[in-house]
C-alpha cells in the first residue's frame, strides 16, 4: 500500500511538470515561429506532437494505476474480513471512493456475521426443542408400551383390566395434550399464527378463559371470582388472548389445594390494562419468577402436579406478541399473582 502511494505521488508530480514544459515549448515556439527554417519546423511539430502525448499517456497509465490500487485495496479488504479482520486501512472518516466502498463491504460483513450467529442460536435451539420433545414424549409412550404388552401377554380379571385401559386412556391424554401445546408452541415461535387485533370486550374474553377451567376448579371446591366492568374494552387479538389466560388460570386450579380460591380483577392504567389473576396455592420463589415462564419448566415442588411446563411459556409469548406483558408476585404457601397488561 504505501509503495502505491509513492508510486501515486510521483505520478502527480510529474504531470504538471510535463504539462507547463508543453506549454511554455508551444509559447516559445509561436514567439519565434516566423524565424525558423522548414526543417526546425518540422523539427518543432514532432516535438510539439511528443510533448501533447506524454501528458496523455502518463494520464492513462494513472488511470490504470489507480484501478488497479484500488481493486487491490479491495481484495485486501475483503481478505481481511474473511479472517475475521478489520481492514488494515480503512479510514471510515475519509471521503474517498475506498473508504465508502470499504464501509459498504463492512456493514455487509455484519450483516453475513449476525445472519450466522441467528443461524447458529437457531440450530441450539431446534436441538433443544427436540431434546425436550423427546423426554416430554418418552415417559408416556414407555408407559403405553408397558402396559400393551401386559394386556397381551397375561390374562387379567375385567376389573383389572379396565384399571390398565383407564391409564393407557389417561396417557394417550396426555400425549395429545403435549402434542397440542407443541403445535402451539411452533406456531408461536415460528410466527406462523396470525393476531387479529381489535377493540372488544375484556369481559367476555376473561369469561371464555374462566369457562375453560371451571370445571376443573369445581371438581377441587375452587371459586372462581371475577371482577371486571362489562363495559371495559381493550385493544387485543381475543382469540389467542383468551388462550394465554385460560393457561393461567389452568396454572392457578393445578397448584391450588381443593377448597381453595382464584380471583381475576382487571383495572385501568394510564396507558396499560391490568388484569391480575390470584390464587391460593403453593407459592413460588423468588428466585424462580423468571424460570416459570421457560419451556418445559416444571419446579421440583410440582412434579407430581399435571402438566408439561408449556402454559406459562406459551402466555406470556402470546401477551408479549400484542406488545403486553406478564409479571408475577408471590409468596410461598400463600399464593400467586400473575399480572397481565395490555395496551390500551
Amino acid at each position: 500500500m504505501k509503495a502505491a502511494g509513492a508510486k501515486r505521488i510521483s505520478l502527480n508530480l510529474i504531470l504538471p511538470v510535463i504539462l507547463f514544459m508543453t506549454a511554455s515549448f508551444l509559447f516559445l515556439a509561436g514567439m519565434l515561429w516566423n524565424y525558423l527554417s522548414p526543417a526546425a519546423i518540422r523539427l518543432l511539430l514532432l516535438t510539439s506532437g511528443i510533448l501533447i502525448f506524454l501528458p496523455a499517456f502518463f494520464m492513462e497509465r494513472r488511470r490504470k494505476r489507480q484501478q488497479a490500487d484500488f481493486a487491490n485495496e479491495i481484495c485486501a479488504s475483503l481478505d481481511a474480513l474473511m479472517d475475521g479482520r478489520e481492514p488494515e486501512d480503512y479510514a471510515p472518516y475519509e471521503d474517498s471512493q475506498i473508504s465508502k466502498v470499504q464501509g459498504r463491504l463492512l456493514g455487509y460483513y455484519e450483516l453475513v456475521q449476525e445472519s450466522r450467529r441467528q443461524s447458529e442460536d437457531d440450530k441450539q435451539n431446534i436441538q433443544e426443542l427436540v431434546s425436550d420433545i423427546s423426554h416430554q414424549v418418552k415417559t408416556p409412550v414407555a408407559n403405553l408400551l408397558m402396559f400393551t404388552d401386559i394386556l397381551k401377554r397375561h390374562e387379567l380379571s375385567a376389573e383389572k383390566r379396565a384399571e390398565f385401559l383407564a391409564t393407557m386412556e389417561a396417557q394417550v391424554e396426555k400425549l395429545d395434550f403435549l402434542m397440542q401445546s407443541l403445535i402451539k408452541m411452533s406456531r408461536l415461535e415460528a410466527g406462523t399464527f396470525a393476531l387479529h387485533m381489535e377493540t372488544g370486550s375484556l369481559h367476555e374474553t376473561i369469561a371464555q378463559a374462566v369457562s375453560g377451567v371451571w370445571t376443573k376448579a369445581t371438581q377441587k371446591n375452587i371459586s372462581i371470582d371475577v371482577q371486571c366492568d362489562s363495559q371495559m374494552t381493550v385493544n387485543h387479538d381475543v382469540k389467542w388472548t383468551a388462550e394465554a389466560l385460560f393457561n393461567l388460570l389452568d396454572n392457578a386450579v393445578k397448584y391450588t389445594p381443593e377448597g381453595g380460591n382464584i380471583r381475576v380483577s382487571v383495572r385501568p392504567w394510564q396507558f396499560f390494562t391490568r388484569i391480575d389473576i390470584s390464587d391460593t396455592g403453593m407459592g413460588i420463589a423468588a428466585g424462580h419468577y423468571h424460570d416459570v415462564f421457560k419451556r418445559f419448566y416444571r419446579a421440583q415442588e410440582a412434579a407430581n402436579t399435571e402438566g408439561v411446563g408449556l402454559g406459562l411459556y406459551l402466555a406470556r409469548g402470546i401477551i408479549t406478541r400484542q406488545k403486553g406483558y406478564i409479571s408475577v408476585k408471590s409468596e410461598i404457601g400463600k399464593g400467586t399473582t400473575f399480572s397481565v397488561f395490555l395496551l390500551n
